[in-house]
This record gives C-alpha cells, sequence and structure tokens, in this order.
C-alpha cells in the first residue's frame, strides 16, 4: 500500500508540478507531442499530402491519441481529487484532445469530428504555467484588466461611428452601387475603417468618394489608439513589478522602487553605512 501511495505521489509531482526539474522535463516532451499532433492535422488537411501519406498521417494521428488517453488516466489515477480534476477546465481540455479520435473509431461518419483535433492547442497553456512564461502572461493580465474600460468606451465610439458612416453610405449611394442595406453600409464602414479594403463594394458617385476619404482618414488616425492604451498598461505593470521587498530600517516601509537607496517614505538611506568601530 505504500509502495502504491509513493507511486502515485511521484507521478502526481511530475505530470502537475511544473516547479520541479522532472515536472519541466514532462512538461517540455509535452509540448513537444502537442505540437507534433497539430503539424500532423495540418499536413492531413492538404488535399495532396493526404493522398499520398493519408495512412501513415492516420496511424501517426492514432498514436497520439493513444498518449493523449494514456495521459488522460495517468492524471486521473494520481490526483489526489479525480473528479475534480476531469470537471476542471484543464481536465476537459485533456478529454476533449482524446475524444474526437474516440468517436471516429466508433462511428467512421463522425470524421468530421477530427477537426476539433486542433483543440489540444489550448493544452499549450498547460505547459506555459511554467513560473517564468506564468509571470509574463500576469503582466499582460494586468495590463488587460486596467484598459479595460478605457478599450470598451474606444469600441463603443468606434460602433457609434461605424454605424454613422454605414448609414450615410446607404442613403448617399443605395442599393443600386451595392449598398442594399443599413447592415452593409455598417459592413462597409468597418472594413474601410480598419484599412482592410476587401473591395467587394465600392461607392461610385463622387459624395460617396469624398465620405471613403473621410473615413479612411480616421482609420488611420484612431487604429493605433488601443495598441496605445494596452502599452502604457503594460508599461505600468512591469514597472510596478520592479520594487523590492526590503525594509526601511527607520518606518519599516517594505516595498521600494529597483535600486533605491533612500526611503520614499522617510528619506533614510535604505542600507545604512557600518560605523568603523577603530
Amino acid at each position: 500500500m505504500d509502495n502504491s501511495h509513493d507511486w502515485r505521489q511521484r507521478l502526481y509531482v511530475i505530470i502537475f508540478q511544473t516547479d520541479t526539474p522532472a515536472g519541466q522535463r514532462f512538461d517540455r516532451y509535452l509540448l513537444l507531442t502537442i505540437l507534433a499532433s497539430l503539424i500532423v492535422v495540418m499536413l492531413d488537411s492538404i488535399d495532396d499530402v493526404h493522398s499520398q501519406y493519408g495512412g501513415l498521417l492516420a496511424g501517426l494521428e492514432w498514436g497520439f491519441t493513444a498518449l493523449f488517453a494514456v495521459e488522460y488516466l495517468v492524471r486521473l489515477y494520481c490526483s489526489p481529487k479525480p473528479l475534480r480534476y476531469a470537471f476542471s477546465f484543464y481536465g476537459l481540455i485533456d478529454l476533449l484532445a482524446i475524444l474526437p479520435g474516440l468517436l471516429a473509431l466508433l462511428y467512421p461518419d463522425a470524421q468530421y469530428l477530427l477537426i476539433i483535433r486542433v483543440i489540444r492547442m489550448l493544452r499549450v497553456f498547460r505547459v506555459l504555467k511554467l513560473s517564468p512564461y506564468l509571470r509574463q502572461a500576469n503582466f499582460l493580465l494586468t495590463a488587460l484588466r486596467g484598459s479595460k474600460q478605457k478599450i470598451i468606451v474606444f469600441f463603443a465610439c468606434i460602433a457609434i461611428l461605424v454605424t454613422v458612416f454605414g448609414t450615410l453610405m446607404y442613403v448617399i449611394e443605395g442599393p443600386v452601387h451595392g449598398f442594399t442595406s443599413i447592415p452593409k453600409g455598417i459592413y462597409w464602414a468597418v472594413v474601410t475603417l480598419t484599412t482592410v479594403g476587401f473591395g467587394d463594394i465600392v461607392p461610385q458617385t463622387p459624395l460617396g468618394q469624398a465620405l471613403s476619404t473621410l473615413v479612411m482618414i480616421t482609420g488611420y488616425s484612431i487604429i493605433a489608439v488601443p495598441t496605445g492604451i494596452f502599452t502604457a498598461e503594460l508599461a505600468t505593470a512591469m514597472r510596478g513589478n520592479e520594487q523590492l521587498v526590503h525594509d526601511c530600517p527607520s518606518c519599516a516601509k517594505n516595498t521600494h522602487e529597483h535600486g533605491a537607496a533612500f526611503c520614499n517614505r522617510c528619506g533614510n538611506p535604505l542600507f545604512p553605512r557600518q560605523v568603523d568601530q577603530r
């Protein structure tokens, strides 16, 4: 019984603990396996490759499915709370990584379900829970949270602009030139404002072309706004992380800027010089 418990504990450390050398090695091998399986899925979607190497790719796919199935069962075996893991976000992703392949074995007509194999890409986030990556991801999440309200206001303004421009273009051009409805005009405004320019709908009248020029200039002037908002919040988050945990000997404040020599509360030196007793 003790040997079984020790074995489960060792498996748990290797599979779930990413801060150990064994856990990091396992995650790296898992990452390579996930990427290899995704490459197989993409190659199998090419007609020429599928016609020549379809059997080989199918064999590799079933091999990857078997590996992921074994890994999923081992995770259930060594997890202290198997049901909690099974219904967690990563547990459901792990199950979806193998479920399409198993359904295709039982129901040959369900081959289209194999397209869901690309969900395995989400398993990369499990591997990226390694501490260096997680620290950088926290910067991004902090910046997104800090800029959420500003970006919401920005997109609300964009929604108003494209609605106004789309309605004006519908009135100016009309169904004769392809603007058959206000939603069609809004679609044109979005494509033009984002400087994509598909060219499937083109204004023909001079007034419509003038409005298009205004929309394009407006798009160039505002397209960098959300990037600037997010960049500013990201810089703020990274500066906040540069604070050092060091107690001031005078007021006991425990956080200071990187490289600070004096306390920013009381002004006393953080590293007082030792008095020479000679």
